[in-house]
């Protein structure tokens, strides 16, 4: 999204990266510790620190020095000590396998069901909108900010759900189960019955999901 930092795997750069790090192992540190650490200038290590304080990720505390001018340390926030631990790709895997080993097919499908309910739990905290309209924008911005790309065409009667970019390619290619547990998260999302009408795996562009124009019970 234009005029935002990114923030993929809580990261700006690899040299962002260094800094982080280097916080995990020292309580604090101030801009002579960190140009020493990194051998760039005071200039470069400030323009970084407030990249990491945009995100979240680093705060600064000040520190009364005599009559001068208060000097700054730096140390990371709950958020920056949890960043860069992410693999939730191979744990997905690693339950997904356990979910699609269950024997029992209704054991199976309600498992498969309470999982939906969960997650959809999570994105129906931020989805406050009256119309369907409304809430597909929501999800969309929602999507976003999860670092994964949606649009919604309104073209139709009723408003198309495009996914640009799978949120789980590797688990989708391997079982369709995945596109249909994500079409059971979206329309407990979305209070309406939604069928996935277009899938990358059929050869379409993208995977697109359409509304019943029927709510869910």
């Amino acid at each position: 999204m234009t005029g935002q930092q990114p923030r993929m795997n809580g990261y700006c750069e690899t040299s962002d990266r260094m800094i982080v790090d280097y916080l995990r192992r020292h309580a604090a540190a101030s801009i002579a510790d960190l140009v020493a650490f990194t051998g760039v200038t005071a200039t470069a290590v400030r323009q970084r620190l407030t990249r990491l304080m945009e995100q979240g990720l680093i705060t600064r505390q000040s520190e009364a020095v005599g009559r001068g001018r208060p000097s700054h340390r730096y140390s990371l926030t709950p958020a920056g000590a949890r960043s860069g631990g992410n693999n939730f790709d191979l744990l997905a895997r690693v339950l997904w396998e356990e979910v699609r080993d269950v024997r029992d097919p209704e054991v199976r499908q309600g498992l498969l069901k309470r999982v939906a309910q969960r997650m959809a739990e999570s994105y129906r905290a931020h989805i406050h909108g009256v119309t369907i309209n409304e809430r597909m924008a929501e999800l969309v911005d929602l999507m976003a900010g999860q670092q994964m790309p949606f649009e919604v065409e309104e073209s139709n009667s009723l408003p198309v759900l495009t996914a640009l970019s799978c949120p789980y390619p590797g688990l989708a290619e391997e079982d369709r189960g995945v596109c249909a547990m994500e079409k059971l998260v979206f329309s407990d999302v979305l209070g309406e019955n939604v069928r996935l009408s277009a899938c990358r795996l059929d050869g379409a562009n993208c995977c697109t999901f359409e509304t019943s124009g029927a709510a869910t019970t």
